[in-house]
């Protein structure tokens, strides 16, 4: 909004700017990137403030017919769901992090529980490399929980479920995973705290629990840096 008012303070200025669209909306996305920048925003907004709108008027000068704009908004629905409630984004753990979070695993069998298992493709790791565990991931966008049943269809000892892990139970685990955002870290901790057993793990990939130390950290040598906070909630 900061970047559209100063866009239109430009064209109080330089009214040619009216008549050439696509200038103006690079004019936007330029204000609204420094606007970003000043306010601290993270960084990987800046390349968003600055293609958004551009893109959005390239994308109407196609002449695409109306139903296309339909179909991928509902794409887009059933693949992220409802992020503005839940404020958690679709996030897949990689390769090096899957491989960093299967040393972590207990040496005796046991149950592990992915909150929020996207594709299903780091449990597929686990579960392949670890037959004696049981693993159980949830996932709450439609299309992506249906794309990691299907993946995990053939996997005995993994078993998808669809909806919201707030209400389950998390004293079955001695492994509690979760790749989240920020914001649903201190509730999260609040749940582990009063379902986890002693010697289970809490392991959040990237965000750490607020104003909580953890047990300990592993740093994934990998190309974005990724640290694996853990903890145990309840020892």
């Amino acid at each position: 909004m900061l970047g559209a008012l100063l866009t239109g303070g430009l064209a109080l200025l330089f009214p040619a700017l009216l008549a050439q669209p696509l200038a103006m909306a690079a004019a936007q996305g330029s204000c609204a990137a420094l606007v970003s920048y000043l306010l601290r925003g993270p960084v990987w907004w800046l390349p968003i403030h600055l293609g958004f709108m551009p893109l959005a008027v390239l994308a109407l000068g196609l002449g695409l017919p109306s139903w296309v704009w339909l179909a991928g908004f509902v794409m887009l629905l059933l693949v992220f769901w409802r992020t503005d409630r839940s404020r958690v984004p679709l996030y897949l753990t990689n390769a090096a992090s899957s491989e960093a979070l299967l040393k972590l695993l207990p040496a005796a069998p046991g149950a592990a529980i992915d909150l929020g298992c996207g594709d299903g493709g780091l449990l597929r790791h686990l579960a392949g490399a670890r037959p004696d565990c049981r693993f159980v991931g949830f996932e709450h966008a439609p299309l992506t929980w249906a794309w990691a049943r299907l993946r995990c269809r053939r996997l005995p000892n993994v078993e998808i479920r669809y909806g919201d892990f707030w209400s389950h139970p998390l004293g079955d685990y001695v492994l509690v995973y979760a790749f989240l955002s920020p914001i649903p870290m201190h509730r999260l901790w609040i749940k582990a705290k009063a379902e986890m057993k002693a010697d289970a793990r809490l392991i959040s990939n990237s965000f750490a629990v607020p104003d909580v130390r953890p047990e300990s950290t592993v740093d994934v040598a990998d190309g974005r840096q990724t640290r694996l906070y853990c903890y145990r909630p309840a020892g």
